[in-house]
């Protein structure tokens, strides 16, 4: 009989910093039973055109799905909970989130029209489900709710510690339940599955409390309008900023979906400060300016967000200009440098101040520098390390850290591998299948198909359509139509590229058989070999080249 295993397998967020999905599994390799933590998503940019959300895909589970009893949320980040209205369906399990999160989810459901069974715990619950006895640990971090797991089992307890840092002055919810965590560790903890964000950075991460005195100190001094960007789900953020804004005689107003999505949620199930309240547009358009602070979406530069309209100076409900100070209250995450100087720059060029977080202390992160990384583990005190929620460098680099910690083994995974925690001495045992499903629209498509090889081509050269009208002796019935999009016009000589296509079509017609003539395929393949290979001679590039064959 096939001996019970404790296996983890992470399928998104080992080898990227977001697009979370784990799973743990308990039983024998043919029939183990799974939970899964976490279901998010990455954000597409320029090199996935027309694809606005990346996720995880979930093909090794869905096909043992019968077997996947629970997927447990440990907080409401996009990177943690993003594909969930895409995803959970298909999984057919329960899904348990505590209230803030579980607000944000039902939104995420009415989106993408889904439907799932939804179980809604407080914090510091504790269920069973299977095989694993669960219990949510309360941490801090950059949004309402952020919560570990423990993960109790026959062969020992673990701890998933989600998104976290040690933040000692919040300005929404309670402190890290220290007493809970050096408790597990007390009894024995088999392996702490970690956050790996900040492993680079050193010191601690700062706390939520300092950001609002300096927010504070910072906005009184500013003679016009202020705007303020931060991320949207940073509730304790939005309190930090309103707090600074009463203590300067200002009243706020949300501008953007996302802040008035989650402020809402925040609303909904009572977490926000009595008293906090909010001024339409309409109303903090006939403030005096130095009375009036806008909380605004697009830290990221995102092009449709408030910001970016505000600096296109499109905005319906603002306008700033000369003397109006922007606070950026965040981080450049990497890859949207770009974006977000390009919107540096066109509100400058309204006469607006900008202020980041390299000119002002007006941000912390969320997530553990290596001081706090170090406190966690002397809490915890784990036989093994398995760091997750980084890239590769990220995570080799916690797995030496938790060493010199004197952890007595660390195993850094990347998506797909299976990591048996126990019996016997935790190693790979196994590697399945974790590939990335693309949102096309409302289409999920595989990262190597077809339509997304060619939007990634067209993005690069262009598109080119030929059509020719050919009879049944095999002659053309006149000049092919060509048409083209996003190629030049002219060659790199000032050639017409039109014409030049268009005698280029014909030659490659006329270069097979008449008898190859009647056949479609015959035509199509040798007018785009000698197409393209004109576009190469005028431009340096070849396009996608498409072929329509009329027959008359």
């Amino acid at each position: 009989m096939a001996a019970d295993e404790l296996v983890f397998l992470p399928l998104g967020g080992s080898g990227e910093i977001g697009m979370n999905m784990n799973l743990y599994g308990f039983g024998p390799a043919h029939n183990r039973k799974w939970i899964m933590i976490d279901c998010g998503v990455l954000f597409g940019d320029a090199s996935t055109p027309g694809v606005d959300l990346i996720c995880p895909d979930p093909a090794y589970i869905l096909e043992q799905k019968k077997n996947l009893l629970a997927l447990v949320l440990t907080h409401g980040h996009e990177d943690h909970i993003g594909a969930v209205g895409l995803i959970a369906p298909k999984l057919g399990c329960p899904v348990y989130a505590t209230p803030f999160t579980a607000a944000l989810v039902r939104s995420k459901l009415e989106e993408f029209g889904a439907d799932i069974d939804l179980k809604v715990l407080d914090m510091e619950s504790r269920f069973t489900v299977g095989p694993f006895d669960l219990e949510f640990v309360t941490l801090t971090h950059s949004i309402p709710e952020p919560n570990g797991v423990v993960i109790r089992t026959r062969f020992g307890t673990l701890l998933h510690t989600g998104d976290w840092k040690i933040d000692t002055a919040p300005t929404l919810g309670p402190l890290t339940d220290r007493s809970t965590l050096k408790e597990i560790g007390d009894a024995g903890v088999l392996a702490m599955i970690c956050d790996s964000t900040n492993v680079f950075s050193r010191g601690e991460s700062g706390t939520e409390g300092s950001v609002r005195d300096s927010l504070t100190r910072l906005i009184a001094a500013q003679p016009g309008r202020v705007a303020v960007t931060t991320f949207a789900s940073n509730v304790g953020r939005v309190v930090s900023i309103c707090e600074a804004a009463a203590a300067a005689d200002r009243s706020v107003c949300l501008l953007g979906r996302s802040v008035h999505r989650v402020v809402g949620a925040a609303r909904e199930v009572g977490i926000l400060p009595a008293g906090l309240n909010f001024v339409e547009p309409e109303e903090a358009g006939r403030l005096p300016r130095e009375k009036a602070l806008y909380l605004c979406t697009g830290s990221q530069g995102e092009p449709r967000a408030a910001l970016a309209r505000i600096a296109r100076d499109d905005h319906p409900e603002l306008t700033l200009n000369e003397g109006d100070t922007v606070i950026f209250s965040s981080k450049i995450i990497p890859g949207n440098e770009r974006e977000i100087f390009n919107l540096h720059n066109d509100l400058v060029d309204l006469g607006v101040k900008v202020i980041t977080e390299k000119d002002e202390f007006v941000h912390v992160s969320g997530h553990p520098c290596r001081d706090e990384l170090a406190q966690m583990y002397s809490w915890v005190r784990p036989a093994l390390s398995v760091p997750v929620h980084g890239e590769a460098r990220h995570l080799e680099e916690h797995a030496d850290f938790a060493l010199s910690l004197g952890v007595s083994k660390a195993i850094a995974p990347r998506n797909g591998d299976v990591i048996r925690l126990a019996p016997g001495e935790p190693d790979f045992i196994d590697e399945v299948p974790a590939g990335r499903l693309f949102l096309d629209g409302a289409i999920l498509e595989p990262e190597g198909s077809e339509p997304i090889r060619e939007r990634r081509k067209l993005s690069f050269a262009g598109v080119v359509t030929v059509a020719l009208a050919v009879d049944s002796d095999g002659d053309l019935a006149g000049t092919p139509s060509v048409a083209i999009l996003g190629a030049p016009r002219r060659g790199k000589d000032g050639e017409a590229m039109g014409e030049e296509l268009e005698e280029a079509a014909i030659d490659g017609f006329h270069s097979i058989a008449r008898k190859k003539r009647l056949e479609d395929e015959a035509v199509v393949v040798a007018v785009q070999r000698a197409v393209r290979n004109r576009l190469q001679a005028l431009w340096g590039k070849k396009p996608a080249v498409g072929v329509l064959v009329l027959r008359v």
